[in-house]
């Protein structure tokens, strides 16, 4: 974590994310809109082509190239999360610190907030040497079966 970036306000809103991009004095058109809706609507990681799917779906026409654009724009300016895959890149709505559980069977990734007890991180800390700022952490498994 930078430390200019410990003084900037988390994104934990669709609200929060257009006052980012005013701050940050990005023009808020009409498809940079309809991106951060669908992404705070949909509470998933999606990839490019699928915003541009359901964006279309939607009634909401918007072009590829259009979307890549904005994409691009807004993961470059922490406003929304770009994670990197081997087959691509999918795009979610926190950009603050947090974890992922990665669903092995459906592919899904899932974002929770997780905090390591004070001891494990002065562990860290003594073993390195390196005072731990800020983490994550990716969790993999397979969705549980129900049996009732």
């Amino acid at each position: 974590m930078q430390k200019e970036a410990a003084t900037i306000k988390p994104i934990r809103s669709l609200e929060d994310a257009v006052n980012r991009c005013q701050n940050l004095g990005m023009r808020l058109s009409r498809q940079r809109r309809f991106i951060l809706e669908l992404l705070w609507q949909a509470k998933e990681h999606l990839s490019a082509r699928e915003i541009y799917d359901r964006l279309n779906h939607q009634g909401k026409e918007i072009g590829h190239t259009s979307v890549y654009q904005n994409l691009e724009a807004l993961s470059s300016q922490n406003i929304i999360e770009c994670i990197e895959r081997s087959d691509g890149r999918l795009y979610g709505n926190i950009s603050d610190s947090h974890s992922h559980v990665n669903c092995l069977d459906t592919k899904q990734i899932l974002d929770i907030e997780v905090e390591l007890p004070a001891d494990l991180l002065a562990q860290i800390e003594l073993q390195t040497g390196v005072k731990i700022t800020d983490y994550n952490i990716n969790f993999y498994g397979y969705r549980q079966k129900q049996d009732n």
